[in-house]
């Protein structure tokens, strides 16, 4: 049985497709320093099974821990937390969080913050607004 180029060629574009599909949807949000901590850096989010791999990256942070988490609203206006992140410890920290997808955090406003330290969450270092188009 002979398999014909055109063939052929449409199950190469049929697998593209498929592929294209299944590709792991992932945006980076830059984080601004705030209140002249001098943390800049970035978050990316990318989709995984089952949930979202968070990964924040800061220049200019201490060794010593601070919360981090995704907030209802955004920057301009935070609301409360909708998902909690692990501490950043020395400009770094990676979460991952079930049940979501990086599309439903891009359907509507969340803003990734971060905090000076647990004992002064008031205080807020970075932050960022997670958008479909959000880029470095």
């Amino acid at each position: 049985m002979r398999i014909s180029a055109a063939w052929m060629t449409l199950a190469i574009i049929a697998l593209g497709f498929v592929s294209a599909a299944a590709a792991p949807a992932s945006v980076t949000v830059k984080l601004n320093a705030q209140n002249g901590s001098g943390e800049n850096g970035s978050a990316t989010l990318t989709d995984t099974m089952g949930g979202i791999t968070v990964v924040i990256s800061l220049s200019g942070a201490p060794s010593s821990a601070q919360p981090a988490h995704v907030h209802d609203g955004t920057c301009g206006d935070l609301k409360g937390v909708a998902y909690a992140l692990k501490d950043v410890v020395n400009g770094s920290s990676t979460t991952v969080l079930q049940g979501t997808t990086v599309a439903a955090l891009t359907a509507k406003p969340y803003a990734i913050n971060v905090h000076e330290s647990a004992s002064n969450l008031g205080k807020y270092v970075a932050c960022g607004d997670v958008t479909a188009s959000s880029s470095m």
